[in-house]
């Protein structure tokens, strides 16, 4: 089962947001990925989440290299071994994990494949562990409408990310969640900094006082620092909703701090 992300998923066409590189399409499980084999991760990574169906499954999958592209177009084992680097997955690992039992599976154990990570720094705080559960909040508000989710992640491949065995080590993620609302489509973008963690100098050993940083972040400003193409995800932003406030970046500290 290899269908990837569907643009109708929402019942408003809502395509992949397109990178400004060059870019490889690998569709997996209800997830695609659009790989830069120059940088070697993901420039773009979209799948759809029906939470009324998702499965509560135990862990399960082999990290991978995904075989229909070149070893060095993707950032392997090596890159996390012996640091503190985790495999960060872009799309969730539970995130496609929804249909029948079988399905839930197949496409969870999907989410185990190098061109679906990035490297993380090790070890949590309340702003990373926030960030792994930014698609519960938005999907637990979205559950007044159908439930449904598409959702958007991937590095900042940014210029100034700094080398490391012959990759650059990201800096920032950045995701977007859409949804269907009585307005139409709505969206919320976010951003999680770990830029005071990351220190090719040390080795990449974690500076013991270094913290993750989660900001949710007018969609425009991600799609421009990202140098991605979002389409109407920017009309979509909660962020841009008449009299919402404040407009501009909010450091999130809790769920409570997040504008839907």
């Amino acid at each position: 089962m290899s269908d990837g992300f569907d643009p109708e998923f929402l019942g408003i066409p809502l395509p992949l947001p397109s990178p400004a590189v060059e870019t490889v399409r690998l569709d997996y499980p209800r997830f695609s990925v659009l790989l830069d084999p120059a940088r070697r991760f993901a420039a773009v990574t979209g799948v759809v989440i029906d939470g009324s169906t998702v499965q509560d499954l135990p862990r399960t999958g082999e990290w991978h290299l995904d075989p229909r592209v070149p070893v060095d177009a993707q950032a392997g084992p090596a890159v996390y071994a012996d640091n503190d680097l985790d495999r960060g997955h872009l799309v969730r690992r539970r995130d496609p994990g929804w249909g029948t039992v079988a399905e839930a599976r197949d496409a969870t154990a999907a989410t185990f494949v190098y061109t679906n990570a990035a490297p993380q720094a090790a070890g949590f705080n309340q702003s990373k562990e926030l960030w792994l559960g930014l698609e519960d909040h938005v999907l637990a508000y979205a559950e007044s409408t159908d439930q449904r989710l598409a959702v958007f992640t991937a590095p900042v491949l940014g210029a100034d990310d700094p080398p490391y065995r012959g990759i650059r080590v990201p800096l920032r993620f950045w995701k977007i969640a859409a949804w269907r609302s009585d307005a139409g489509l709505s969206a919320a973008g976010f951003v999680l900094d770990q830029s005071a963690l990351v220190d090719t100098r040390r080795g990449l050993r974690v500076p013991p006082l270094g913290a993750f940083r989660t900001f949710q972040v007018p969609i425009r400003d991600i799609a421009a620092e990202a140098r991605v193409d979002v389409g109407q995800l920017v009309g979509a932003d909660v962020l841009a909703r008449p009299g919402v406030r404040p407009t501009g970046v909010r450091e999130l500290r809790d769920a409570g701090d997040i504008v839907l």
